[in-house]
């Protein structure tokens, strides 16, 4: 294993220890360094063909409120491959469609539990608050003596932020420069993209502005005008632009975005506006209202087709990592117009699939640090079997 990596595990002032991990802004730099740097020498050890089980038994329970193929198989796999048998909690066929509420759900599921992932990113101001609302359950449980063990809370995409994504994300930047540090000045544009369908989350977006502004990039954001995200997370970044000494930009301009950008990230969201009504009429069960907005705003995006990561959007960059949390909307392959040009698509695939790869040991990284007694003496263990007991 990688000495150097693991030195600089233990140099780090990290405190994970049963900490949730909801939004990357809660969590110190050096939190969020030793989550990248673990998830490195954990894809080392798989490479190895060695194990890296600190379970003997357990659950890890996920619970998806949306659609999910990476971030679904890389939680699985992520617990699997730590020594958790992986559990989802289906909420159509659980007692929460009878009206089961947080708390009760929560403990129920937890009695052996070490872990819980939650997706729930449909719904402006309810994803966040559910998960939260979640951890306090377990919470309860545990001081009270009906858990013997606290599970930890790990956010598979709220409508605030998407961690397991932006983390994945940083640690695919940080191999592509060379290391955290090479990131610095860097800049890199999180853009709307067109996209022939809606009311995808924001949060992807969110995550990459409120993780990346913390390193001291050159972020920029670039979206049109009525596609603003939550005024909160821009908030944020811009607080943390000021203390890391980058630079944070919000452009309405695509072309203007691109241009000497050293990566880019098109990825299609849906103005907040829509969201929000989108929201209410689900929760009202209007479907003719949501049918009319969703043509609504189907034919706004269309005055944006232009907004496509393409060979001539390129040429701008500065040679641009391409980047995409997947899926994208390719045209001419699996849509007629989308977010990014096949060609683009097609030349950037390694990279595209490598960052996507790194989702797995981004979250067995925060679920080993936040569970080992020890995590950089447990990581030696894994390498060096002389030492295991």
């Amino acid at each position: 294993m990688n000495t150097e990596k693991t030195e600089l595990l233990q140099d780090l002032d990290f405190n994970l220890k049963n900490k949730n991990l909801l939004l990357t802004w809660e969590h110190s730099l050096q939190n969020l360094k030793a989550i990248v740097t673990c998830a490195e020498l954990l894809k080392e050890l798989h490479y190895q063909k060695k194990h890296f089980k600190i379970f003997h038994s357990g659950l890890a329970v996920s619970i998806f409120r949306d659609k999910s193929t990476r971030t679904r198989f890389s939680f699985a796999s992520a617990a699997n491959a730590l020594g958790l048998a992986v559990q989802e909690l289906d909420e159509k066929t659980s007692q929460i469609s009878h009206g089961e509420s947080v708390r009760e759900t929560a403990n129920m599921i937890s009695f052996l539990t070490e872990v819980v992932g939650i997706r729930d990113d449909m719904f402006i101001g309810v994803g966040d608050r559910y998960q939260r609302q979640f951890a306090e359950a377990v919470k309860f449980g545990f001081k009270n003596g009906i858990l013997a063990q606290l599970p930890m809370i790990i956010n598979l995409q709220s409508d605030i932020d998407h961690p397991t994504q932006s983390l994945a994300d940083l640690t695919q930047l940080k191999q592509h420069f060379g290391g955290f540090d090479q990131i610095r000045d860097r800049k890199i544009v999180m853009s709307w993209a067109y996209s022939p369908s809606y009311g995808k989350p924001l949060s992807v977006a969110q995550g990459m502005i409120g993780l990346l502004t913390r390193f001291g990039a050159d972020v920029t954001l670039a979206h049109p005008e009525g596609y603003d995200l939550l005024p909160e997370v821009v908030s944020q970044a811009e607080k943390q632009t000021a203390e890391s000494g980058g630079k944070f930009t919000i452009t309405n301009n695509m072309k203007e975005a691109f241009q000497a950008a050293d990566v880019v990230c098109p990825k299609s969201w849906a103005p907040i506006n829509v969201m929000q009504r989108r929201s209410e009429y689900l929760q009202n069960g209007d479907i003719a209202a949501l049918e009319r907005l969703e043509q609504e705003c189907l034919a706004e995006n269309e005055k944006h087709i232009a907004w496509e990561c393409n060979r001539e959007m390129m040429s701008k960059t500065n040679n641009a990592l391409y980047m995409h949390p997947l899926p994208a909307d390719i045209t001419g392959f699996n849509c007629e117009h989308g977010e990014v040009s096949k060609d683009v698509f097609d030349n950037s695939i390694h990279h595209t699939y490598t960052q996507a790869g790194f989702k797995p040991f981004v979250i067995a990284a925060m679920i080993l640090l936040a569970k080992a007694e020890n995590p950089v003496h447990t990581l030696k263990t894994f390498a060096e079997p002389r030492l295991r007991n």
